[in-house]
């Protein structure tokens, strides 16, 4: 295990190098400047459109309100929890300016990601809508490159079945086993039975099901979470100003070694506070189009702008919670990692703090581990047809039991190789689709001025 572990860190040096890095951010930053900053300018509009009273017309499986709620169960998980803290942990708190800066840019990505998956979505012989980078990619591309289209609809696909079993399981349960035991002293193979019983139950509903428990549980638990962390920021109010300022000062210079913590470089922010802010809100790998693509809407405009308040309410507020309570509670230095470190900020700031940090990781990871495995039997169903979705079910619970007790190291390192190598595909698509995505949207805002 070591040396696989060894093995996929080297990989992931290359796949989270320069060259991702710089695909993600000019992706998001040619999308913002053709969309005229539009994701920055409309996210009031977004909001109210999300809780609009015609909410939920035109075709479709699930109200738009339903498919954000899905995609934000795929991506509020332990990325908002552990991830945040990993970052500064191995980047220092600079890590989380480049977690801003991704986010503000991947709104962009997201939104074309929806409006894309909106538009080539097709209905498949049992008559549901599927669609999400697979179907653009082979529909959109193979418009004006049907060689091309077909290949990377394919790699996407491939990608996400596999990469599923990463980030939305394996990361999840893994993540869950570890904090209920430590908190609650929950054996971890009793933790991965009661998920695969309680997911298995879930996902045989379909995208329904998980729409309907996604829309009670999501807003739910973001809701309690933020709130218990407005109120330790509260308490440490002094103290944040100061975290603020690590995080711009630590942005740009090296982050000294302080009480348990080995310092970091400028490097080593961008790289973690880039890749975890992308596990964390999943811009630019393309799954949540594929929730969105599911959407009652009757313009793909609409759902993209609902599509990119994700990005937003996942990073720019659940992740900032995080990172602020960690910094201003002093723990940051403390040496410790992951959903450990979360834990002894919550604890050090409140009176059973941990416990907040453990129920709220453990009903996120379950929801991203329903998210994700409509995600992944999408892109198993892309290339294997209906008829076998429920292999891919059935693999799913198995690989809940499996993974609760990985080793928690190999499980992110593997998690970030399999999101690079999704997101690769998909970035290439969205840039040649980029002409047709600016076109549709100045028509919706044009038409709209008329009204």
């Amino acid at each position: 295990m070591e040396y696989l572990n060894n093995l996929i860190s080297q990989i992931n040096a290359f796949v989270w190098g320069p060259p991702m890095l710089g695909m993600l951010g000019v992706t998001g930053l040619l999308l913002t400047l053709g969309l005229v900053f539009m994701p920055w300018r409309k996210v009031g509009y977004g909001f109210r459109l999300l809780f609009a009273k015609d909410d939920g017309s035109g075709e479709g499986e699930v109200k738009p309100f339903n498919a954000l709620m899905t995609a934000l169960s795929a991506t509020v998980g332990t990325g908002n929890i552990a991830g945040v803290a990993t970052a500064i942990a191995l980047g220092g708190p600079g890590a989380i300016f480049y977690m801003w800066v991704i986010a503000l840019f991947g709104m962009a990505t997201k939104y074309a990601e929806a409006v894309c998956a909106v538009t080539y979505r097709e209905v498949d012989s049992t008559g549901k809508y599927v669609g999400g980078p697979m179907y653009y990619l082979s529909r959109g591309v193979g418009e004006f490159a049907p060689g091309l289209g077909k290949s990377l609809g394919f790699l996407f696909a491939v990608f996400g079945a596999i990469a599923a079993f990463g980030i939305g399981n394996a990361v999840q349960v893994n993540s869950m086993a570890a904090v209920l035991s430590d908190s609650f002293s929950v054996p971890t193979y009793v933790t991965g039975i009661v998920v695969a019983v309680l997911v298995g139950v879930v996902i045989l509903g379909g995208i329904k099901r998980i729409g309907d428990v996604a829309g009670k549980l999501v807003p739910t638990m973001i809701v309690l979470y933020v709130g218990a962390s407005l109120v330790i920021l509260i308490i440490n109010i002094a103290e944040v100003p100061a975290a603020i300022g690590l995080i711009f000062k630590y942005a740009f210079e090296p982050a000294a070694a302080a009480g348990g913590f080995a310092g970091a470089a400028v490097a080593a922010a961008i790289r973690f506070g880039v890749a975890r802010g992308v596990f964390s809100n999943e811009a630019g790998l393309g799954s949540a189009a594929i929730a969105h693509a599911a959407a009652k809407t009757d313009n793909p405009v609409r759902q993209g702008i609902i599509a990119m308040l994700g990005t937003f309410i996942d990073t720019i507020i659940v992740c900032t919670m995080t990172a602020l309570v960690i910094l201003t509670s002093g723990a940051w230095t403390s040496g410790l990692n992951g959903a450990v470190l979360t834990s002894a900020a919550f604890s050090n700031s409140i009176g059973g703090g941990q416990y907040i940090v453990t129920i709220s990781l453990a009903v996120f990871a379950f929801t991203t581990i329903l998210g994700w495995s409509y995600y992944g039997e999408r892109c198993w169903q892309y290339l294997f047809k209906e008829k076998t979705v429920i292999i891919y079910r059935v693999l799913w619970v198995l690989a809940a039991l499996g993974f609760a007790n990985v080793k928690v190291d190999f499980v992110w390192n593997l998690a970030d190789t399999l999101n690079g190598l999704m997101a690769v595909p998909n970035l290439v698509g969205l840039l040649l689709l980029a002409p047709m995505v600016f076109k549709v949207t100045n028509d919706y805002f044009e038409k709209k001025g008329k009204h």
